[in-house]
């Protein structure tokens, strides 16, 4: 098998192309839905999930789909985009907050509700979602789980929404863009961030240095088994550093436009305590330097 397998090797897996149909119709229904009421959406929202979208169609419908049993270092590619690259742009896409805005006002009420469960406030908190998201690396790769998924179709499609979901729910509180329950100052978000590194280092590790494959019935190469191993943890670290310029960038946003809003509220306090400019003692009330 080549890399350019994963390139010309397509083919079609049903219940993976229904759900990027659907998920991929709900948020094009929204944003018409919005430009209906003369609204405009965000254009970079949008490319997100429509990356998003491209990237499940890749790593489930080309080759890499139907190699990702044959080897392992297919199967990471995957697990690569699934894992990482597709909760990234989804949560940047803001499927949430168009929701909101978009849905009728019943939908509207119940997605609010529901926000302000208590499963919603467990299930949104960056704990939760860092636990199920190292939890589910180290399940998957250092357990019988991935010889377990690659003989039972439903396993396989249990992992594989185990670890789209898992991802989202780490991301979304971190780098995501919607309203959620629990939000983290900035500082705190690069440090959950920095907290998963060992993650990827740790599975990475223990896939290099192992003597014997770790699913020894799907993939017995031990070379094979090492190159999937650097892929990931080249991959994990790269994610990381791009999530966290987000992070960054979005805390930048959030520190100008606070300056900004504080440059007015100066300007409109010295303009609204302005007196008469001819009495001496008004202006060297306001403007004492002068």
């Amino acid at each position: 098998m080549r890399w350019t397998d994963l390139v010309t090797d397509w083919g079609l897996d049903p219940a993976a192309m229904l759900v990027v149909a659907l998920v991929g119709g709900l948020y094009t229904q929204g944003v018409h839905r919005l430009a209906a009421r003369g609204r405009r959406w965000s254009p970079g929202r949008s490319a997100a999930m429509a990356g998003a979208l491209v990237a499940a169609v890749i790593a489930t419908q080309s080759g890499v789909g139907r190699h990702e049993d044959v080897r392992f270092w297919a199967h990471m590619v995957q697990h690569v985009l699934l894992g990482m690259v597709v909760p990234l742009l989804a949560v940047l896409a803001a499927p949430l907050t168009l929701a909101l805005q978009s849905a009728r006002p019943g939908t509207r009420g119940l997605l609010r509700s529901t926000l302000h469960t208590p499963g919603a406030q467990v299930l949104t908190h960056p704990v939760v979602g860092w636990g199920l998201f190292g939890g589910g690396l180290v399940a998957l790769y250092l357990t019988p789980l991935l010889d377990l998924a690659a003989r039972q179709p439903l396993v396989h499609l249990g992992v594989h929404t185990h670890v789209v979901l898992s991802g989202c729910l780490f991301l979304a509180p971190l780098v995501g863009v919607d309203p959620l329950p629990t939000r983290l100052p900035h500082p705190a978000r690069l440090l959950a961030l920095l907290a998963a590194i060992p993650f990827h280092a740790v599975v990475a590790l223990a896939l290099t240095s192992a003597r014997h494959p770790v699913a020894p019935e799907t993939y017995p190469l031990l070379d094979d088994q090492r190159a999937a191993a650097a892929l990931f943890w080249g991959a994990g670290e790269v994610m990381t550093l791009v999530a966290a310029a987000i992070v960054v960038r979005q805390w930048w946003v959030v520190e100008q436009r606070a300056a900004a809003r504080d440059d007015r509220r100066l300007d409109d306090e010295r303009r609204g305590g302005r007196a008469d400019p001819s009495d001496p003692a008004a202006t060297d009330a306001i403007s004492p330097a002068l």
